[in-house]
Formats: structure tokens, sequence, C-alpha cells
């Protein structure tokens, strides 16, 4: 068993992503998700929006979030994901409700994975940019859908009634949170390309990114470095929670 498939004890063999938009997996944890699914972890991917609230201010909205999503399902390709959900809450004004709640809890009793990465509801002061206001209500709704929603019989009835029985979420992964508070680093060294790759094929995002590949190696080997990897080493970071 490797140490992707087990971090603390627990044998891991589902795992789902929670994501605000299209390319937020990609920018924070591909290169992980790439060593899971090398590792035999199957992995999905739940989106919330589908990024409509960007380009061309004259372009259909519509049209902005397939072709999103169509981006999202090919980099998702590339690192060996093909399962993907996409919720359809507003881009640009996403909160952890009751109704994004339900959603996520939906997709968790479906997909009933062992395993949650998400993106942490907290600021990272050291790089606040990446702190979307929507990037922290998904973290919050995911947050609340891992523990208590998901397990409880009680929250979302309606779930029961279309058939979904509650599941127990063992490990939640925080990506982006305060750099303090993340525990856990996983070595992408040998992943980057695929990551690179993932990244590129959001043709919409960045397709004009002068440098993104220097920019991501610089940025993962200093947080390589702070978790004491070997000069030359990539590392994605993350604060794990076992949630009981």
């Amino acid at each position: 068993m490797t140490s992707a498939q087990q971090v603390q004890g627990s044998r891991i063999d589902r795992a789902l992503v929670i994501s605000a938009h299209p390319d937020d997996v990609d920018f924070g944890a591909a290169g992980t998700v790439a060593t899971w699914t090398a590792d035999g972890i199957e992995v999905a991917y739940c989106v919330c929006t589908s990024g409509e609230a960007t380009g061309d201010p004259g372009t259909p909205r519509e049209q902005v979030a397939r072709l999103r999503e169509n981006e999202q399902r090919a980099a998702a390709e590339v690192v060996g994901v093909s399962e993907l959900h996409f919720l359809g809450h507003p881009d640009g004004r996403l909160t952890p409700s009751m109704e994004l709640r339900r959603d996520l809890s939906r997709v968790i009793r479906t997909f009933r994975p062992d395993r949650v990465l998400t993106w942490s509801p907290e600021f990272n002061w050291d790089h606040v940019v990446t702190s979307h206001p929507d990037h922290r209500a998904a973290g919050e709704a995911a947050f609340a859908a891992v523990y208590p929603d998901a397990r409880n019989p009680h929250a979302h009835p309606e779930l029961l009634a279309e058939g979904l029985e509650p599941w127990t979420v063992r490990e939640l992964w925080l990506a982006d949170g305060p750099l303090e508070r993340r525990n856990h680093a996983v070595d992408i060294t040998d992943t980057m390309a695929a990551k690179m790759a993932a990244l590129r094929s959001h043709k919409s995002q960045t397709g004009a990114a002068d440098g993104l590949e220097e920019g991501m190696r610089t940025f993962l080997a200093d947080a390589a470095a702070r978790h004491g990897l070997p000069p030359g080493r990539l590392a994605e970071t993350f604060q794990i929670v076992h949630t009981g």
C-alpha cells in the first residue's frame, strides 16, 4: 500500500475533490490527484460553479460555462479523472447555503469517498489573492457536508427519499489555508508535467499566462523546502483533518 492510499492508517479507495470553479483543482492539487490515480485511487471532481463569471462580457454566460466545463473535463482526463459533477451554482456569488450543503451531501452519498479534498474556509494571509470568496464558501459548505450532513440521516431528508444513505468521510484535506495549519506535503515532482498539462487545458484562463510553469515551479519548490523535502523537489501542501 502506498502513502497516497494510506496517510494515517486508513486505506483510501475513493477521493472526491470539491472546488468552486473549473481550474481550481489544477492550480491547487492536480499534481496530488495524479499521484492518487497512479496509485489506484478512484477520484471524482465536484465543481460548485461553471466559472461563467469570466471572459468577454459580450459572450453569453451559457457559452462561457460550457467552455469552462469542457476545459475541466479535458484537464481531469490528463490526471486520470473521468467522473465530474457540475452543480451550477452562480459563479462569483457562491455562499455556503443549505442548498449547496445539500447538493454536496448528495454527491458524497452517491460517490461515497473515503477522502474529500476541498479549499480551506480560512484566509491564506500569505497569498491572499487565492482566498477568493467562492473558494472559502465552497470549503465551508464542503466541511459542513462532510461533517455533519452527509453522515447524518436527519440532514436533508430528501436525500433519503432519493435512496441515498448516510456516508461518513474519514479524511478531509484542505488546500490553500494558512501556512501554519498545513501539516502534510505531497511530493509532486514526478507528476509536475501532468499538472502543467492539466493547467494548459484551461486555455481560456491560462492561454496568455507567460511564465506560468516557471512561477508554479518556484511556488512548489518553496512549499517543498518548508516541509523538509530535498532540494529540487516540488510539493503541494494541505491541512489534513480527521473527522472521526
